[in-house]
């Protein structure tokens, strides 16, 4: 799991049977103090995320299961979104 901020959406008008009526986000991978790792990654959202937010992100089977199904294509889904931060 790791801490990302929603960067754009994307939008797929034909796409796998698994995908249809799901909101596809772009997610920017940061650590705990806000820095980019320069990463982007296409995710499921499950909570309503938008842009701008923070959210937690799932990979991997686990985000397979987030949808109720051990089958799907889905790598990556969105579970929550984050309230704040704080490092120690």
């Amino acid at each position: 799991m790791y801490i990302g901020i929603v960067v754009g959406s994307v939008v797929a008008t034909r796409k796998s049977d698994e995908l249809v009526g799901k909101k596809l986000l772009i997610v920017q991978k940061v650590n705990p103090k806000d820095e980019s790792l320069g990463t982007l990654e296409v995710a499921v959202d499950s909570v309503g995320a938008g842009k701008g937010e923070y959210v937690l992100v799932t990979q991997g089977e686990p985000a397979m299961y987030v949808f109720e199904t051990s089958t799907s294509c889905i790598d990556a889904a969105i579970i929550g979104i984050v309230d704040s931060m704080e490092v120690s």
